[in-house]
């Protein structure tokens, strides 16, 4: 969806309505953060699935999962378009091409914070899980070398 709401993007705010445009964006903005969201929770997947191996029991997983990769994105859609819903718009590069407009956000604030701040966000969530990954494999090498050694003595 964040693949067609960009392509569709441009096409869509050459119609010139206000409306459309602020729709168009907030799906943009949206469908992003979900993308990054759901990379996020496939970190912690991997998390569970290579350091919390046994006794790993989460009732409703898939559920959870889902409420987080679409619900937070949408909580911070919803405290933009309640702060302010002019915050998305119609930003022109060129005027003498139509179809240089894009729908997104117009505030440079809201955008280092709702996008910017939260894919750094994301970013280093994905590093601690694979830094955590890296040093459980590490640890599971060492002690198996260590009980190849026993065995050989």
């Amino acid at each position: 969806m964040l693949n067609m709401v960009f392509l569709t993007n441009s096409w869509l705010s050459s119609f010139n309505q206000p409306g459309l445009c602020i729709t168009v964006a907030v799906l943009l903005h949206y469908f992003l953060l979900a993308a990054f969201t759901w990379m996020c929770l496939e970190s912690v997947h991997f998390y569970l699935a290579l350091v919390k191996v046994f006794n790993v029991y989460v009732p409703k997983y898939i559920l959870k999962c889902c409420i987080a990769g679409w619900g937070i994105p949408a909580i911070v859609i919803t405290i933009v378009l309640i702060i302010n819903k002019d915050f998305y718009g119609n930003g022109s590069h060129s005027e003498s091409n139509p179809f240089s407009n894009f729908c997104w956000i117009q505030e440079d604030t809201v955008f280092y914070i709702s996008v910017v701040a939260y894919v750094f966000l994301v970013f280093l969530m994905n590093v601690a899980m694979f830094i955590t990954v890296l040093l459980q494999i590490h640890s599971m090498k060492s002690r198996t070398q260590k009980r190849s050694r026993s065995w050989k003595r």
